[in-house]
């Protein structure tokens, strides 16, 4: 920017300012790596992709727009100006992010295992919901899930917490195993019952049985067996027995004592 005048360098700090407002949200939690690389290969200066790479870091998307932003206007003398301290809408207003489709509900099931399973796969803000659940279902954090998926620490956080965000402004809720800071509710009598009549009645899996109640696995396996609720009524399983050990070979031949030698005969 050292060879543009001081009008050139207002009028680029203007029209700037849009991007670097998407980049500041992005880069404080509500997007990734390649949500950056997709704003940024619209550019073709790395210069400026570089400004505005340390701008959107420097910005805090919540402070006033006159605090953060009103330091880049310029007059027709190219003179900074004063910033009008009475703006007080935040940043993240003046970014134009579409929210994603949280109303979009198909789920490719295939995806979703793939995704479980830690095999490198795209998938839609519906899938990775499904996805994560099931992980929580297993009783994965979503720092396992990053080690699963063999990805930076905090990466299916941040994208939780982008998510969390979006729904928010939609006037929805995440899953229940999803969302932080809130303890879950224990579990009716009536719900207790509700879920033991169903694994008795056969057809269903214990993780099955968490991705529908929106508890761990862990926690639909001790409310089974009895280990949780044990007053709460309806069927309660029956213990595993414990591992068959191994029988002797006299045993299974019907015999007692040590088992006869089988003669070998050798050659003279």
């Amino acid at each position: 920017m050292s060879g543009l005048t001081a009008e050139q360098r207002g009028d680029l700090a203007e029209d700037m300012l849009p991007v670097a407002a998407h980049l500041a949200v992005l880069v404080h939690g509500d997007g990734g790596p390649e949500d950056i690389q997709e704003v940024l290969a619209g550019l073709d200066d790395a210069q400026r992709n570089a400004l505005i790479v340390v701008l959107a870091g420097l910005v805090d998307p919540e402070q006033p727009m006159g605090r953060a932003l009103g330091w880049l206007d310029f007059n027709e003398n190219g003179a900074l100006t004063v910033p009008h301290w009475g703006e007080h809408r935040p940043v993240r207003d003046l970014a134009a992010v579409p929210d994603p489709d949280c109303g979009s509900e198909y789920v490719d099931p295939v995806a979703v295992q793939r995704f479980v399973d830690g095999y490198p796969v795209n998938v839609s803000d519906a899938e990775l919901l499904v996805a994560l659940e099931k992980c929580a279902g297993r009783g994965m954090s979503l720092r396992q899930v990053d080690q699963l998926r063999r990805l930076p620490k905090g990466t299916t956080a941040n994208a939780v917490n982008r998510l969390r965000k979006a729904y928010t402004r939609a006037g929805r809720e995440l899953p229940s195993v999803l969302r932080s800071g809130k303890k879950q509710t224990d579990f009716t009598a009536a719900q207790v019952v509700e879920i033991r009549e169903k694994y008795a009645a056969g057809g269903v899996t214990d993780l099955e049985l968490s991705m529908q109640y929106g508890r761990s696995r862990k926690t639909i396996t001790s409310l089974l067996s009895g280990v949780s609720y044990r007053d709460a009524g309806g069927p309660i399983r029956a213990p595993r027995g414990p591992k068959p050990k191994e029988v002797s070979r006299a045993g299974l031949n019907g015999r007692t004592g040590p088992v006869p030698a089988v003669g070998v005969a050798r050659a003279s």
